[in-house]
Formats: C-alpha cells, structure tokens, sequence
C-alpha cells in the first residue's frame, strides 16, 4: 500500500536500523538471557521509527520551502497528520516495553526519546543542539547494563565515551553543510562554533571529541582496545594535518572505530 511505502521512507528505515543494531548488541551481552533483550530491542526500534516520524513531521514545512520533493510529505504522499500519530504511537509503545522489562529502564528510553524529540522540535537549530545528542548517545550503555538482572549501573568511563561519540557525531554529520546552514540561519552548536571560532576549529573539535571517546573506551576495557585507540589517534593525525575534506574523512573513520570499539571490543559496560 502507498500509505504504508510512505510511513516507511518517512521513519528514516537505516538510521534507525544502524543505531537499534548499535544497541541489540550491548544489550545482548550485557544481558544475553531473559526478558531484557526481547521487549528492549523492539522499543529501541519503535523508539528510532518515532524519532524518524517526529523528523519528518517538524521539518515539514522547511523542506516544502526548500522544495523537498523527495520527502513523502512534500510529496503528497502521506499527510503530516498520520505521520505525527505514528511516531505517537510508535514512541508510547518503545516507553511501554522499556517499562515492562523494569523501570530504571524504562526511564532511561523515556529520557532517550525526549532528547530525541525536543532536538527534531526545535533543540536542532540551537546552540544546545548537542545536548541532546549527548543525552541519546550518552544513555545507551545505561540502558543496555538496565536490561540485566540486579540494573547494575554502567561505568562512568564507557558513559562519557558514549557522549563523546554523540556529540562527535552531532558536529561532523553537520560539518559538510555548515556554509548552508549558515545562509539558511540555523544556529546549533556546530554553526555556533563555526562562527565563533572558525569552520577549521570545528573539525579540530569534531575530531579531538571522537579521539577522546576512543581513549574513554580504551582506559575502560581490555588491551585490544589500545589497538583500537592507535589506529584513531593515527587517523586524527593524518586528518588533521591536511586539509580539504581530510579531516571530515577522518572524524567518519574514528567514529566508525569507535562503534566497532563498543560493539566488538568487548567493552566492560558495568
């Protein structure tokens, strides 16, 4: 059905799927039996669909402006109204399993899902845009370590890489696109930065905030995890050095090692 095609594209379907996989995989193993990773892998996944719907629902009328017809909405293709409802729907349902499971869980996709929604409603054109990449980010390592037996609480050292990665994250997605969006007034952190203190320093931040959630995740887990720590300050430096669009490749590489890291590195989460 059309209507159904067009909820799909509007949840922004590989988004949404990278970061579910990112969080399947710390929640499997800090909890691989029970209850935890089957009710918390479908909220994380009706969460991301919600955050996908809210997107396309708020920037509704900015992408008819800039004439956005690849946009199902724009298109005529599904109204704003249904689009709304299903990210309601969506994010009530992702709150409700997180709370079956217990409510430390709970609270922390609730909180998750605000940051998410406050940033599509408006938080993303202004300078606090990065806090709610921090808080989303930040809290996955708690909800996994929530989805086991006793909620043990994550270690300090793998939250603040979590946030670091976000917030890393946040800036070089918005790096190629900073001149537009300075024409088109958006003000969040990165354009604030950009203009406070030039588009060069925002790379050099981009890129010192992915290395330090890169050494967080080393100081925090097993001797591979230096491996991994080398191989992005050797990035950083190589990006760093040259110019053009290097160091934008480079932040794109160390956050890809840094989701390996957490992933694959058999990251102590508690």
């Amino acid at each position: 059905m059309p209507i159904l095609k067009a909820l799909f594209r509007t949840c922004h379907p590989l988004p949404s799927v990278a970061v579910t996989a990112m969080f399947a995989a710390l929640i499997v193993q800090a909890a691989p039996h029970g209850i935890g990773p089957v009710a918390a892998i479908p909220a994380v996944l009706l969460g991301e669909f919600s955050i996908g719907w809210s997107n396309d629902y708020f920037d509704a009328a900015r992408d008819a402006m800039a004439g956005r017809t690849d946009k199902p909405i724009v298109a005529g293709a599904i109204s704003q109204r249904t689009v709304l409802i299903a990210g309601v729907v969506a994010v009530t349902a992702s709150v409700a399993l997180a709370f079956s499971i217990n409510s430390a869980c709970g609270t922390v996709d609730l909180t998750q899902m605000a940051a998410g929604w406050f940033y599509n409603a408006g938080l993303k054109i202004t300078p606090v845009s990065g806090l709610a990449y921090a808080v989303g980010f930040g809290l996955i390592p708690e909800f996994a370590t929530s989805t086991a037996p006793g909620i043990p609480a994550a270690r300090p050292a793998v939250l603040i890489a979590a946030a670091l990665l976000g917030v890393g994250g946040h800036l070089a997605n918005a790096l190629p696109d900073l001149e537009g969006d300075r024409i088109a007034g958006v003000r969040g952190l990165p354009n604030v930065l950009a203009d406070r203190f030039g588009v060069p320093a925002v790379r050099v931040i981009t890129v010192l905030l992915l290395l330090g959630a890169s050494g967080f995740l080393a100081f925090s887990g097993s001797p591979w995890l230096w491996l991994g720590f080398t191989l992005c300050a050797a990035l950083a430096w190589l990006g760093l050095s040259a110019e053009g669009r290097a160091p934008f490749l480079a932040a794109l590489a160390i956050a890809g090692i840094d989701v390996a890291m957490f992933v694959f590195g058999g990251v102590p989460l508690s």
